[in-house]
């Protein structure tokens, strides 16, 4: 037996809403039972009740504390309680919206060339975009990875309409497709220019994450940002039926290039010339050749000096990005051991990504502890050309091999503490936005180059750089 509803145009409790307290970005869940099945929100103090029939927690709460306006969060309708009438009113649309926004083609379109600043609840003035992330305790490691991928367009556009994966089929039982829901809700979230705060929560996209990855990235926890960015961009590749296929995700259309990999193994250096002659005719050690796809590039930097100067003071030194890339040119021969074996590899890319990953490895484990390589690479923000790296068959396949910087991740501090905070370039009014957790500020593209860059987001031009 259905319950009838009767609709009311006129409700006289609308007064009673206060929009400061509403936060949506928590887990829908009920404060008192702790369910997740038929979650009302209190429009009078932002909690979140289960049920509407009496002797639910929403009704017990409407009696005793007098709030009688609540939302229904999965239907997005709004009751009187403890009456039980349905409220149509217009003027209630703005917090339907923040609960779930909604993009046009259109709207999306002009995301790139606008630089109207939206105006929150309290006053405060923000870019659609540039909005801080809520640090819960340790997963700024996280945000950056989140706040970097909120400005890669391709994907940005792809999550902000959910119909363009509403229709993927997952198997029956299979629940990763929850990770993709959740990132498309913060994206819009992060987009939003109609919001009722300045910020946003990513409570829901880390639960997700937490759940997924079986624990390996907490938000409790530091972690390594292109640990997680490896594993998320992974996962959602996986979770919207990606394939090995170049074009089988909005993930792999946007990162995926490809490289080819010469290894050869070295024969053991105890051994005399002749025998070394001897095993390097075996097919052991002949060279293999392997085609790889990738999704980010690892730079290796050069070791810092050991020793300090004659003022006893540390030179940080300074590398340029295009020294570190030429481990990609085909030619640069780089050693790797394993425990009984030596290999040397040479890597050369043969298909560019309309969006390059930059990993700088400052990191190294040994058996003790972490050290961190302080070294500063020094990289232009525009116009950077990877066609000098190509060899000259492959660069003529790319008509375009020019990129720009979009996104740029920093760690400050020792190593295995330190924070993260991230850079991104706004479209619409071209300038460069330093984001860490909830604070944003604007800055000078002059200082991006001065950081401790650890990753780094590029463009693909498509116009002719003249």
């Amino acid at each position: 037996k259905t319950e009838r509803v009767i609709a009311h145009r006129l409700c006289p409790y609308l007064d009673t809403i206060n929009r400061h307290v509403l936060d949506f970005d928590f887990e829908k869940l009920c404060s008192v039972s702790l369910s997740r099945i038929n979650v009302y929100a209190c429009l009078v103090c932002g909690k979140y009740f289960q049920g509407r029939g009496t002797n639910t927690h929403a009704y017990t709460h409407s009696v005793a504390e007098s709030h009688h306006v609540f939302l229904n969060l999965h239907t997005l309708k709004f009751y009187c309680l403890p009456d039980n009438y349905e409220i149509v009113d217009s003027s209630l649309d703005d917090i339907k919206y923040v609960l779930n926004p909604t993009f046009t083609s259109d709207h999306i379109r002009q995301l790139d060339s606008s630089d109207k600043l939206s105006r929150a609840i309290d006053g405060t003035l923000y870019i659609p975009g540039i909005v801080g992330l809520n640090n819960i305790k340790a997963n700024d490691y996280c945000n950056v990875i989140l706040q970097a991928l909120s400005h890669v367009i391709p994907l940005r556009d792809y999550f902000l309409r959910e119909i363009n994966y509403a229709r993927i089929k997952r198997p029956p039982g299979d629940s990763s497709f929850l990770l993709v829901q959740r990132f498309g809700e913060l994206m819009r979230k992060l987009w939003n220019p109609r919001n009722f705060k300045a910020h946003v929560s990513p409570h829901e996209m880390l639960q997700a994450v937490v759940l997924w990855s079986r624990k390996k990235f907490q938000f409790t926890k530091q972690g390594d940002p292109i640990d997680f960015l490896s594993w998320f961009l992974n996962a959602l590749h996986l979770a919207l039926n990606g394939t090995k296929k170049g074009d089988s995700s909005i993930v792999y259309k946007t990162f995926l290039g490809y490289m080819r990999i010469r290894t050869r193994k070295i024969p053991p250096v105890e051994l005399e010339e002749k025998q070394r002659a001897e095993l390097q005719l075996t097919n052991d050690y002949m060279e293999t050749v392997t085609d790889s796809p990738f999704l980010y590039l690892t730079c290796d930097l050069p070791p810092p000096p050991l020793f300090k100067d004659e003022i006893m003071e540390n030179i940080i030194p300074q590398v340029s990005l295009y020294t570190l890339l030429t481990k990609f040119n085909g030619e640069t021969e780089k050693e790797y051991k394993t425990y009984k074996e030596n290999f040397m590899k040479k890597f050369e890319i043969t298909k560019l990504p309309p969006y390059l990953i930059l990993y700088i490895k400052r990191f190294t484990k040994n058996t003790f502890f972490i050290e961190k390589n302080p070294t500063i690479v020094n990289f232009p923000v525009k116009g950077i050309d990877f066609g000098d790296i190509l060899t000259p068959e492959i660069k003529a396949q790319h008509k375009y091999t020019t990129y720009d910087l979009v996104a740029n991740i920093v760690h400050d501090g020792e190593p295995s503490k330190g924070t993260y905070r991230v850079h991104v370039l706004h479209k619409g009014n071209g300038k460069w936005y330093e984001m860490q957790d909830l604070h944003v500020i604007d800055i000078l593209p002059q200082m991006i180059t001065l950081t401790e860059a650890y990753i780094q987001i590029y463009e693909l031009k498509k116009e002719d750089s003249s």
